[in-house]
């Protein structure tokens, strides 16, 4: 995430009260406060595409980089334009890796963890189901196609209207219904012995 080298220090910032009162004094939306709200669902995002932690992280931070030199742009302009340089790094970084030998890298680890949420929840029971939930959504998710994933993350798990869908992945309406559709089918099938 961006953060300010020179933010101020604890005891120099105004209280909550006075903090909420200036955020509604000034109702414009800034790029760095969207940068900050979309941050973790883009990491999650990057995370089932890339399949790997630290090369997610790089391409959020690449593509929040790039973001800021569209600062100027309308409010509304930012998540379709965010998610499409987010999509377009995330999918240089896979031709990357599938382009490089494959035998120079060294072989990864029997046991490289799945991905754990942490679930605040106070009960144990539930927080287990959470984790094996989003567990099996993301093994499943990341056994589909790459587009029909895309499609189903942003429509679903984002919440993008079709139009926006579209742009930011590069091909029709139409296309974005017929991808969400399959990933609905495949994922419905895969996961339907789950409780």
């Amino acid at each position: 995430m961006l953060l300010r080298v020179n933010a101020p220090a604890a005891e120099d910032r105004p209280p909550d009260a006075a903090a909420a009162a200036a955020a509604a004094a000034d109702p414009a939306p800034t790029l760095e406060r969207f940068l900050a709200q979309i941050g973790p669902r883009a990491f999650r995002f990057a995370e089932l595409g890339l399949r790997q932690r630290e090369d997610a992280l790089d391409a959020v931070q690449d593509a929040m980089l790039k973001m800021l030199a569209y600062h100027a742009r309308p409010a509304a302009e930012w998540p379709p334009l965010f998610w499409s340089i987010l999509r377009s790094r995330i999918v240089d970084l896979q031709r990357r890796r599938n382009f490089r030998l494959r035998w120079l890298l060294p072989a990864p680890a029997a046991d490289s963890g799945g991905i754990d949420w942490i679930d605040p929840g106070p009960d144990p029971a539930r927080a287990h189901d959470g984790r094996e939930g989003y567990a099996r959504l993301a093994t499943a998710l990341a056994a589909l196609p790459r587009r029909q994933r895309e499609a189903f993350t942003l429509r679903v798990l984002e919440e993008l209207d079709v139009a926006t869908t579209a742009r930011v992945m590069g091909c029709s309406e139409g296309s974005v219904k017929t991808h969400l559709s399959r990933a609905r089918t495949a994922l419905q099938q895969q996961l339907e012995d789950w409780r």
